[in-house]
């Protein structure tokens, strides 16, 4: 055995000492099986305490941080640590993994809970936003997201009585949450004044919405709901840090180090103070606990587990002990006794019994300590300490031999020499201390070689030497006991008694080969199984031969230590491994378990591989793995990587956009009338890819090459092309039914897609989950599943339903290249990946997968996998090798092997009775069922082609990459891109065929004949017939690659131009060699005849040249020099004389024929025979385009029931049509993350939130036919376009949609799958399948003179079509994506929106249309849109502008701009108008009648209103010709004073309308205009700092009698006293006034000001309103406020919609009171209306106005 392999021999892991106390809390549980779960390091651990035993969960690879309990207490969900931490669930009994859920969270999962049945999981995470994650883990998919908190969250739990709640609690803030759809939303604690403001450690749940939770300083909070409802004070004597709920009661345990029982209603039951019992000892703190019937456990921070039985509560049992503080790195064996010794930084120094599993000592020190060692005879205990100091301890009673202190660094390392007579003590200040045993201690000798601190020491068996191991990486050697220093010549034949140093010839091989890392902590050598033992900073144990001279020596890794493995060493007797961990504290004993060949080494290895499933790094048996195959090699060297992928075509666009514009102003031309169709392609892809050629259910072939998948029907010789891919197909799949396709492609953001044989449209598009490429498919045998493998660098494997379009489970794959990936057939969420010198097998797990590695056994070296099949089992496995074997497997273990091939064995079929395989040699060859016997091989050779083929054999004996049987043959793919036919009776039809690999770039047609000629990198030269027979009619093997050919002119001569610089001239029909030239060393680009007789040849190369020959002399007669890069393209002119050349540097030149000579001409006079040459680029652009259409819906009652759960603007609404969905409303709102709220119509019940992935707002939403699906469309600048499943509140796809604004986009009324999307100068129509969403732009090239306008409205029809409206007011006509008719000037403006319905087919169209006998803006078109009536709208307006249409039972239902809506009558065209509101702007006036229930607005649409509040309508409108900004009634309610925007005022007679009297005395603003109560006086404050009085009494002349001066800001607010005296004035300032009336004069006296009563409050400011303003709320924020007629409530309206109700004087700072969200932005304006019976307030930018109810 070569000494590079790994050994034999395995360590598994036997026991755990320790417990993760530290930062951690409720992390100990018991199971159902009475087991206590909890964590230490990266282990998960399982102890029965009656048989004294663990079991151990290894699926963590960092430190795990987190526990919960299922509620069946068979479970556990445990979160780590890590920059892509993950969460396992797994099982108690088995220690497997049933679970894994990944890819939220980063940092850390702090906090897990299960809800109470145990579907759900909630997660915490340790980012910056402390996320909140909620997981439906059986599936492993998220259900929700939300930003936790911006301060550390410490507990989290569900309500287990109300399922869709939990709580959160954590730095001074507790949180309750709820779960509508997938949004998560929050409610803050309120603490009130029962109890502090602080930090909340943990929680627990009880029945009618109580929470408990244990404070900081000790208290336990009682909530109800949100609200703190009572205190528990002094529960603990400080900080609560666990609580525990069961049914008895209620457990908590403190940093007091009391553990305290309360029954159900949180009643004291008794207090167990730990510190007091005779295990107990002072700072004991109490970390978690948990009560179960009589028995409690607790954790403790010093990695203790107490258990303690209730009726025994003074006497509890410590049944684990371990490390705390700092870090563990002293570790030490007995030298004759089965016991092992470490010391830790927490100054104690612990003997354990590694028979018993248990802590037999301890000794508490006064230092760190950093290094243990035990003499020879096991008397003496040397502890090195951290100070440089280091003491002698008896192991006997652990007393105190002697502390000695020479040094000030810390003593890494002690060793006693194996005689006993000395201890050598090595420090960090680079010096070894040699001392006496015998003479008490006393220093005998130094050893000063080393330069750096001193790591690893080891004695010479005769203690006659020392060999040292420093920081520097220096390994040094010292004569004992002087300390001198000796060379490396003089220890040659020196036996070490341990080998514990990391460097030296003999364990060169635990070293990487080319890496230089310094990661290796600490060895042992066992020298009597020849095996060693290694620990690292990765938290890997790693087994090794002993000795190991090769660098990179293969091993056997071990997981559990979850940072740096600090110390590792071997019992006295080698029967088991010791391994200590830095930061997790914790010591782990392993058992060596020898070589064995029996049953229990298989399970031994079953164990070792599934703890190595997530490493990817080989632990092979064997170093000596043979070479690949050259075809493997060549495959291997293949890079998928573009330099530019379709997705950057956008932006290349874009650039290239900006410079044509720069440099030229001509108009594009327009694209040509005619196009073309792909007919036939020659080639098949083999030369990379394998199995990826089938029948299909009809029988005929499918197969891919390049970005085409091909349905290829054999019979008639014709071909079909699924053509929805961008780049290269690399594999394809077959579903079990034989009727869909699966192909993945490469592409940076890889996409498999599922498509239909048959129809050749797309099922599913899967993508974002693999990049660069997808190299492997699979179907399961049920045909719902698909796994795939990407080619990533860790090639990732994902399973899918790939009908939802969902990834159920990933996972990083392997380093190495996968080659296959299969299902297993009977059980589907196992199956199996092979491929570069690896097999694994997978089991799902959640949203993750587990897998474990084939084991090739002790005789097998690690072969490569080329293919894999399943047999008659779900353990029987059967792979084919790259050394032409067979492999059959049973489970993961190789039970046989079979010589079946010469080569590589590329591809394996199973059949019911048997398998067939092909392979290098170009054997297929048929087997029985169990492999053992062979029954017929078929050769592939050019002798046993049928006549029926098509095309010409390439060689005998073809690589075989693809076999599959089928319809009674046997069909085959070759590396050679050929397909082949194979039937029974052995004959061989050749099917298709193309070039292999490499490049094809020399193409030309024959000038007369149906044929063409290729030449490529494959070195081939190739004819093809262009007629119906499709075939290959000759081929020539050459000897260089080629890049051009060129028939002539009369088709007998092919021109051939070589790579290598030459060229040559074949007989086009034999191809054979006319004539050859070889002048270049560059490769030849281009090559031409002339025209005419072709007597001279123009051949192109990439040094820049072109050389012109004289075919019938043979000779060249010109080169055309000039060109300053290499030739891409050349053409001849009509006669002959002139030649056009193209260059890399975008030169085109032209050079006189044959000379060569350069040429200056005007491209005008050009007329050249083959158009080769190209100066532009063609480009590709997608464009998507979302636009909004609101439906509206009213109930004909009267009344108004309101949905309130939106917290900002709405922007978009729909109605589901389907009748299970009847009434279900969907609407979207805007903000930085807007949300969806799906809800009842009815009931105002929200049945789903959906938090959005757009961003700014959601400006369409639409239904799906089956009413199962949403579609969104965001105003993001990318205008996403986001298909939903409203009612799992999961998003299935997301696409960018347009660079320009996106209007409407909606589901077509018959589909799930299609919908239509317009906006800025675009429309597009979508196919959504799978979780992909296609679509192609709309297409105006079969109309005349159409041009692309912007699309405003979408309507659908019967038989596929579509009906956009422009905003010329046409109304273009589409079936599928291509324009067939415009309806011109459906309206005389634009078409804002359009409705149809699926019951009649009819259209509804609403425009912008001025109103007339013949028209209107609303029109009702037939099902082609080819007649229509239009109804007008009597609204009485100049222009009308429909903005929103919808039909329904007879009547249209319209929406205007002028915020109308409208009922039309379809038979009688009435008009009976539901909803009256103002059009633009703020509405900043409000009055409301002194006496009646009605109210005026005033608003900058110019208008003012009238509204009825108990007749709920507009009773009238007076449009005033300007902004209006404020109004007012007089005290008799007779008159009414209006201020303008403009700084008039106007006074109307209530009665008749008419105007008593106008003035415009200022030119700005009127703020606010005000009767006195004696309505002798009006008041007018304006923006120019001014109030004016005006006398009513002198009649309507309006003359100013005086003002208020000294005014700092503009007016804001005025009241009058009640006696008219008096004026108050708030100010822009923030400053309140008061003045005399009408003289102006302002009052300063407090008192006098105190003494007022004032007549109306609106004003925000006064000590009297003080209360009104939040706590941390600028002044700015509140408009607006009104004291109640009654002078006891006071309400306001601020800039976040709120309006508030508070008590009134409101003279406290921020008072309590109640708030209602209703407006989406600023309140404008509030009032009272008269008898405060009603509240009225006015939107800013929301234009509304709200009425509210005084209960």
């Amino acid at each position: 055995m070569a000494d590079g392999a790994a050994p034999n021999c395995h360590l598994r892991l036997e026991w755990v000492y320790g417990y993760r106390g530290h930062q951690c809390r409720n992390n100990l549980y018991y199971t159902a099986s009475k087991e206590i779960v909890y964590f230490v390091a990266g282990v998960g651990v399982v102890y029965n305490t009656r048989e004294h035993k663990q079991k151990f969960f290894l699926g963590h690879n960092d430190d795990i941080i987190s526990l919960a309990l299922h509620p069946e207490r068979t479970l556990v969900a445990t979160g780590q640590v890590g920059k892509e931490p993950h969460i396992c669930v797994w099982d108690t009994y088995n220690v497997q993994t049933i679970s894994i859920l990944k890819d939220v969270h980063t940092h850390g999962v702090a906090c897990l809970a299960f809800d109470h049945d145990g579907q759900r999981l909630v997660s915490i995470g340790l980012d910056s936003k402390n996320t909140v994650c909620v997981w439906d883990w059986k599936k492993g998919r998220v259900l929700a997201t939300a930003a936790g908190h911006i301060d550390r969250i410490f507990d989290v739990s569900w309500d287990l009585h109300q399922p869709n709640k939990m709580i959160s609690c954590g730095v001074k803030h507790i949180k309750f949450w709820s779960l509508c759809g997938n949004a998560l939303t929050a409610k803050r604690g309120v603490f009130g004044k029962t109890g502090e403001l602080q930090t909340i450690l943990c929680l627990a749940c009880a029945r009618d919405e109580i929470t408990y939770s244990g404070a900081l300083n000790g208290d336990i909070y009682v909530w109800k709901g949100i609200n703190l409802v009572r205190t528990i004070h002094s529960a603990h004597g400080s900080g609560i840090f666990s609580m525990n709920a069961c049914e008895e009661g209620f457990a908590t345990g403190g940093r007091d180090g009391c553990v305290r029982l309360w029954d159900l209603n949180f009643q004291p039951i008794t207090l167990i103070d730990l510190r007091e019992t005779d295990q107990g000892y002072r700072g004991l703190s109490v970390r978690s606990v948990c009560w179960q019937g009589d028995h409690i456990l607790v954790g403790t921070q010093d990695s203790e587990i107490f258990e303690i039985v209730v009726h025994e509560r003074n006497k509890p049992f410590l049944i684990m002990q371990g490390h705390c503080e700092g870090e563990l790195w002293a570790l030490a064996v007995h030298p004759t006794k089965p016991l092992a010794v470490t010391g830790s930084d927490d100054r104690s120094v612990r003997i354990w019994s590694l028979i018993d599993h248990a802590l037999i000592a301890r000794c508490n020190m006064e230092e760190a300590i950093r290094s243990v060692a035990v003499s020879s005879d096991g008397i003496h205990l040397a502890l090195g300490m951290k100070d440089g100091s280091f003491t002698v301890l008896r192991i006997r009673d652990m007393t105190e031999v002697v502390h000695i202190k020479d040094r000030k660094e810390a003593i890494h390392e002690l060793k006693y020499s194996p005689d006993g007579s000395y201890l050598s003590v090595g420090s960090n200040d680079s010096s070894i201390d040699i001392y006496g045993v015998l003479q008490r201690y006393k220093k005998v000798g130094e050893c000063f070689g080393s330069l750096s601190f001193i790591t690893h020491m080891d004695w010479s068996t005769d203690s006659k030497y020392l060999q040292t191991n420093d920081g520097s990486g220096k390994r040094l050697f010292y004569s004992m006991p002087s300390g001198k220093e000796i060379t490396n010549k003089e220890i040659k034949d020196v036996q070490w008694a341990t080998w514990t140093c990391v460097l030296g010839p003999e364990v060169n091989g635990i070293w990487p080969k080319y890496l230089d890392v310094n990661g290796i902590n600490s060895v042992d050598a066992n020298f009597k199984d020849q095996v060693l033992v290694t620990a690292d900073d990765y938290g890997l144990v790693k087994l090794f031969r002993y000795p190991g001279f090769k660098r990179g020596s293969k091993f056997k890794k071990y997981i559990g230590h979850s940072a740096h493995v600090t110390n590792v060493r071997w019992s006295y007797d080698y029967q088991w491994v010791l391994s200590v961990g830095g930061a997790d504290h914790s010591v782990f004993q392993w058992q060596l378990i020898p070589e064995r060949k029996s049953k229990e080494f298989l399970h031994i290895v079953l164990q070792e591989s599934f703890v190595d499933s997530s490493s990817d790094q080989s632990d092979s048996d064997q170093s000596d793995v043979p070479e690949l195959d050259s075809e493997i090699e060549q495959e291997l060297q293949i890079n998928y990587h573009r330099q530019i992928y379709k997705e950057d075509l956008p932006q290349l666009k874009e650039k290239c956009k900006e410079k044509r514009q720069a440099a030229t102003s001509k108009k594009r031309e327009k694209p040509p009338d005619s196009s073309v169709r792909l007919h036939f392609v020659h080639g098949y892809r083999g030369y990379d890819c394998r199995n990826n050629l089938f029948y299909t259910q009809t029988g005929e072939i499918v197969y891919h090459v390049a970005a085409v998948g091909i349905v290829y029907n054999r019979q008639q010789n014709v071909q079909r092309f699924y053509l929805g891919h961008d780049d290269d197909i690399v594999c394809l799949a077959i579903h079990p039914l034989k009727d869909y396709i699966s192909t993945g492609q490469v592409s940076r953001d890889s996409a498999i897609h599922i498509w239909d044989a048959e129809l050749l449209k797309p099922l599913s598009i899967l993508k974002g989950h693999h990049q660069f490429g997808v190299c492997a498919v699979d179907f399961s045998a049920d045909g719902k599943r698909l796994a795939s493998v990407g080619l990533d660098e860790n090639h990732t494997i994902v399973l899918w339903d790939w009908r939802k379009g969902e990834k159920l489970s990933s996972v990083r794959g392997s380093a190495e290249k996968i080659f296959v990936v299969k299902l297993n057939p009977y059980m589907p969420d196992k199956l199996v990946t092979a491929g570069i010198k690896h097999i694994k097998f997978w089991q799902r797990a959640g949203g993750g997968l587990t897998g474990r590695k084939g084991c090739f056994g002790n005789l097998r070296k690690t072969e490569t996998i080329m293919c894999v099949v399943y047999g008659w089992t779900d353990e029987m496995i059967f792979s084919g090798t790259s050394t032409g074997d067979v492999y059959i497997w049973k489970d993961m273990f190789i039970i046989k092997r079979i010589k079946a091939h010469d080569g590589p064995v590329f591809s394996m079929h199973a059949l019911e009775k048997g398998f067939v395989t092909g392979g290098k040699d170009g054997v297929v060859v048929l087997w029985d069922d169990s492999f053992e016997r062979c029954l017929k091989t078929y050769s592939i050779k050019r002798s046993a082609l049928a006549p029926g083929s098509k095309g010409l054999l390439l060689e005998d004996n073809p690589s075989i990459r693809a076999i599959t049987l089928g319809h009674g043959h046997i069909l085959v793919g070759t590396k050679n891109g050929e397909i082949l036919e194979i039937e029974k009776s052995g004959p061989i039809t050749l099917l298709v065929q193309g070039h292999m690999e490499g490049e094809v770039w020399g193409l030309d047609v024959h000038p007369h004949l149906p044929i063409c000629a290729t030449i490529s990198d494959d070195k081939t030269l190739r004819i093809w017939d262009l007629s119906p027979s499709h075939c290959m009619l000759a081929v020539r093997k050459l000897k260089k690659s080629g890049r051009c050919c060129c028939f002539s002119p009369d088709g007998k001569s092919l021109a051939v131009g070589l790579n290598d610089g030459s060229f040559l001239i074949v007989n086009s029909d034999t191809l054979e060699d006319l004539v050859s030239f070889h002048h270049r060393k560059e490769h030849i680009s281009d090559i031409k005849f002339s025209p005419g007789s072709g007597k001279y040849l123009a051949v192109a190369s990439h040094d820049n040249f072109i050389d012109i020959y004289n075919i019938m002399s043979s000779k060249r007669v010109g080169i055309c020099k000039g060109a300053s890069s290499y030739i891409t393209h050349l053409d001849w002119d009509k006669r002959g004389k002139l030649l056009q050349v193209n260059t890399g540097a975008k030169e085109q030149l032209f050079f006189e024929a044959p000379r060569g000579k350069p040429q200056i001409i005007n491209n005008a006079e050009l007329f050249f025979i083959v158009p080769y040459c190209r100066k532009r680029w063609k480009e590709l652009i997608l464009i998507i385009i979302i636009g909004c259409k609101i439906p509206q819906d009213f109930a004909g009652q009267g009344f108004q029931s309101f949905y309130l759960e939106h917290t900002e603007d709405i922007l978009c609404l729909t109605v589901n049509q389907h009748p299970k969905f009847q009434k279900i409303i969907a609407t979207g709102q805007v903000g930085a993350v807007p949300l969806i709220h799906i809800w009842d119509a009815t009931t105002k019940q929200t049945h789903s939130v959906l938090r959005c992935y757009h961003s700014k707002g959601v400006c369409s939403v639409s239904f799906s036919a089956t009413g199962k699906l949403l579609l969104s469309v965001g105003l993001d600048p990318q205008y996403t376009i986001t298909v939903w499943r409203w009612q799992e509140g999961t998003k299935v796809a997301s696409k960018s949609g347009h660079t320009k604004r996106i209007f409407v986009a909606e589901f077509r009324p018959d589909s799930d799958t299609q919908f239509v999307s317009v906006g800025m100068k675009h429309v597009r129509f979508w196919t959504f399948a799978g979780k992909a969403l296609q679509s192609k732009k709309g297409n105006l090239s079969s109309i005349e003179n159409a041009r692309m306008q912007t699309m405003l409205a979408v309507a659908f029809g019967a038989n596929n079509l579509t009906f956009t409206g422009t905003i010329s007011g046409d109304v273009y006509v589409w079936r599928e994506h291509l324009l067939v008719r415009i309806v011109a000037k459906a309206h005389n403006g634009p078409v804002f929106t359009m409705y149809t319905t699926l019951r009649d087919g009819l259209i509804v169209t609403g425009g912008k249309e001025r109103p007339s006998k013949e028209g209107g803006a609303v029109k009702l078109w037939d099902q082609e849109l080819k007649r229509c009536r239009a109804f007008r709208l009597e609204t009485g307006q100049a222009m009308d502008t429909v903005r929103s249409v919808c039909r329904c039972k007879g009547k249209i239902l319209v929406g205007t701009r002028n915020a109308e809506i409208i009922e039309v009558g379809e038979k009688n065209a009435a008009c009976n108008v539901l909803i009256n509101n103002h059009m633009d702007g703020p509405i900043w006036g409000l009055s409301t009648h002194p006496i009646k229930d009605i109210f005026l607005s005033a608003a900058e649409d110019g208008t003012v209103r009238l509204w009825d509040i108990t007749e709920k309508k507009m009773l009238n409108k007076v449009n005033l010709g300007h902004p209006a900004r404020t109004v007012a009634y007089s005290p008799e309610g007779d008159m009414v004073a209006i201020g303008m925007k403009n700084g008039e005022f106007i006074i109307l007679v209530v009665t008749s309308l008419t105007i008593w009297g106008k003035k415009r005395d200022r030119r700005s603003a009127i703020q606010d205009i005000k009767f006195s109560p004696s309505s002798q006086y009006l008041a007018v404050g304006t923006c120019e700092n001014a109030i004016d009085f005006y006398d009513l009494t002198l009649g309507p002349a309006l003359n100013r009698i005086s003002y208020c001066r000294d005014i700092a800001s503009f007016v804001i607010q005025v009241d009058f006293s009640a006696d008219s005296n008096y004026i108050q004035v708030s100010t822009g300032s923030y400053k309140r006034l008061v003045y005399e009336v009408p003289l102006g004069k302002q009052v300063t006296e407090q008192s006098r000001i105190d003494r007022i009563t004032w007549a109306t409050w609106t004003s925000i400011l006064g000590d009297e309103v003080i209360g009104i303003w939040s706590r941390n709320l600028d002044k700015a924020d509140v408009n607006c406020a009104c004291v109640s007629h009654s002078g006891l409530n006071i309400v306001t309206g601020d800039d976040f919609g709120l309006v508030k109700l508070f008590d009134f004087p409101c003279t406290e700072k921020f008072a309590k009171h109640k708030k209602y969200l209703s407006h989406s932005a600023q309140i404008a304006n509030i009032k009272f209306t008269s008898g405060d019976r009603y509240v009225v307030s006015a939107g800013g930018q929301d234009c509304s106005l709200f009425v509210w109810k005084c209960l």
